[in-house]
């Protein structure tokens, strides 16, 4: 049977102004905009420990997992350094809604970008004595 492989991009509707939606992800999340106006991920520039992942789930329907924010969609985006991302963000006003929080596959936190749209935030990371807190 064919099947799916993995994510081949991610694309959603500005509610507003795109360009400055997109410009808000490169300068604080570090997304780099190519001439076209969208980014690319690549993985070979993830060097985390768990060899690369992206996970996929559908949500119930009266689920509270996306609030505050009223979107039907949350993307997590994996990140090198989640404590300094923190701190970057935190410095240009940017609330963190919750975390970071330590889970066996990594760390997490959450955020609302500027249309409301929950961004999950995780850095992956092996669940040793290291990494627990």
């Amino acid at each position: 049977m064919a099947k799916v492989t993995g994510i081949g991009g991610v694309f959603f509707l500005a509610n507003d102004d795109n360009n400055k939606l997109a410009e808000w992800y490169q300068e604080h999340l570090g997304i780099s905009l190519q001439e076209w106006g969208g980014g690319l991920l690549e993985w070979e520039n993830d060097h985390a420990e768990d060899g690369g992942v992206t996970v996929w789930n559908v949500a119930e329907a009266n689920s509270e997992w996306f609030a505050p924010s009223r979107s039907r969609f949350m993307i997590n985006y994996r990140v090198d350094d989640l404590e300094k991302l923190i701190e970057q963000l935190s410095a240009a006003d940017i609330k963190i809604l919750q975390g970071p929080e330590y889970y066996e596959n990594g760390v997490f936190a959450w955020l609302l970008d500027p249309e409301g749209n929950k961004v999950e935030l995780w850095e992956p990371k092996r669940w040793d004595e290291k990494n627990k807190r």
